[in-house]
């Protein structure tokens, strides 16, 4: 992860460690993604590191039919998926026929190495019915 800085530094950790860690605030309760210096909700700045339960929802999505780079062969889907956190954060749908995929489909956790960015990277599969 490029830009690791003291407020995202446990969340590079989480993923170098195969874990997708969340910022849950101690006044509120929410979660919030991506990582910032307070709460999102409250502004409260009780915040510790929790790792994601792994499942979510397709919320919106993408098919890229046409590469950027080398890196990315496409077609690739690109959505942003609902965690089951109460978080939304943008991401790539792996191993999915992109003709079969639905907004509200449940989609599951998965890691990924990318090659324009050190470090595994999140991303989701649909999930197993």
């Amino acid at each position: 992860m490029s830009g690791v800085d003291v407020v995202n530094q446990a969340y590079a950790d989480g993923l170098a460690a195969g874990q997708l860690l969340l910022q849950r605030c101690g006044d509120c309760g929410r979660h919030q993604f991506y990582p910032r210096i307070a709460c999102s909700h409250c502004t409260g700045s009780k915040l510790t590191w929790v790792r994601a339960a792994g499942g979510g929802q397709i919320a919106s999505f993408t098919v890229v039919r046409r590469g950027v780079s080398a890196d990315f062969t496409a077609p690739y889907v690109v959505a942003l998926v609902d965690l089951d956190e109460g978080v939304r954060m943008m991401t790539h749908i792996i191993d999915a026929d992109p003709e079969q995929l639905e907004i509200g489909m449940p989609v599951a956790l998965d890691f990924q190495q990318v090659a324009i960015a050190p470090g595994r990277q999140p991303v989701f599969r649909p999930a197993a019915p």
